[in-house]
């Protein structure tokens, strides 16, 4: 998972006004309902002696966002009057939460997140297509094509001596129609870095479009006859495929990473390693066990890499003031500042690793800890 979008939070001095919140608007009581939520953490807040003009900054976006369909949530990060970050959750959080810490709470949010997967859909059919885009970030593209052929777009058959002629012009316009496709294809795949595209619609068309894309996209292309452009066509299959299919490049992505570490885990694994590696900036990747319930504290100084376990190891590298933290909010902010990446791990996805964390690394040297350095 790339963290750069976090960045924000770290340019800026805490301490932090963290709120996760359960927004659904699906239920005639739920402006009342979200006040009573609302009004529990703001109490949680005041009782941690977080400063009012946060408060307020943070009640502004709770009251004030566009409410989504269905069921969702939001997670709000505030300092000194102002709101820096905030994100609508694809589903209600665990729980609705309200913390005041030196950093932000982000582990809940970054837990729900998951393996972002950057993809392009595009539903066509042989006069053009409709296509939308999501960026590992999460923000949306739409483009709506049409193809420069709008004539003789159907094969006939009118008989005799024009047949083959006619036939020739509409497979000639579905395929002139089909460049265009793939050319927004293209374009709109490179603008978000797509691992996925999936081309769906008229057989005819997507087979067209497959064909023609560039080499470099053949693998990310899935192919499918899911979905109409029809009006009020129902593209219920067509989400499904494109959810199974992110999904499983997600998937992968987890399983690769697993197999890295595993190949390092005497130099990568436990709390101990992962520390010692920030504070060297060799980590490339972190994996941790999701843990709601997770307490562990680190001490961190004024920069990123000033993260360590026990306060003496701050005071050698002149770090005057350590403060103690979450463990997982002084981890995520050493990711932040050495562009290193995190994989989040379900329970059952790496049940024995150390302490719930390790780390692979970009290198691997004679004074890293591990293999026989001590």
């Amino acid at each position: 998972m790339q963290l750069s979008f976090l960045r924000p939070l770290y340019d800026r001095p805490g301490p932090w006004c963290s709120v996760y919140l359960d927004a659904s608007a699906n239920t005639e009581d739920a402006h009342p309902a979200l006040d009573l939520r609302w009004r529990a953490l703001r109490d949680e807040l005041q009782r941690q002696r977080a400063d009012v003009a946060s408060i307020d900054a943070v009640e502004r976006v709770v009251r004030g966002h566009d409410p989504m369909a269905g069921d969702y949530g939001l997670a709000v990060f505030a300092t000194r009057g102002r709101v820096v970050l905030s994100e609508y959750l694809s589903a209600p959080p665990l729980r609705d939460l309200a913390a005041f810490s030196e950093l932000p709470h982000v582990m809940p949010l970054l837990a729900q997140r998951g393996e972002q997967v950057a993809w392009v859909r595009v539903l066509a059919d042989r006069t053009g297509a409709d296509a939308m885009a999501i960026s590992a970030g999460g923000v949306p593209r739409r483009s709506h094509v049409q193809g420069r052929e709008s004539y003789q777009l159907r094969r006939v058959n009118p008989g005799g001596w024009s047949q083959s002629r006619y036939q020739r012009a509409a497979m000639e316009a579905w395929h002139h129609n089909a460049g265009d496709v793939t050319a927004a294809t293209v374009e709109l795949a490179e603008k978000v870095g797509a691992e996925v595209v999936v081309v769906a619609g008229d057989v005819r068309a997507t087979g067209m479009i497959a064909a023609q894309m560039p080499e470099r996209w053949q693998d990310a292309v899935v192919r499918t006859d899911a979905g109409s452009r029809a009006g009020g066509s129902d593209q219920t299959l067509l989400d499904d495929i494109t959810v199974q299919t992110i999904a499983e490049v997600a998937d992968q992505r987890i399983t690769a990473a697993l197999d890295r570490f595993g190949m390092q885990e005497d130099v990568g694994a436990g709390l101990d390693a992962v520390v010692s590696a920030l504070q060297r900036n060799q980590v490339e990747n972190m994996l941790i066990v999701d843990d709601p319930s997770a307490n562990g504290q680190l001490w961190i100084g004024p920069e990123p890499t000033e993260i360590a376990t026990d306060p003496r190891e701050l005071s050698a590298m002149s770090v005057t003031d350590p403060a103690k933290v979450r463990a997982d909010a002084a981890l995520v902010r050493a990711l932040v500042g050495t562009d290193a990446e995190l994989t989040v791990l379900g329970p059952d996805e790496a049940p024995e690793l150390v302490d719930g964390v390790g780390a692979v690394l970009r290198y691997v040297d004679a004074s890293t800890p591990g293999r026989g350095n001590g």
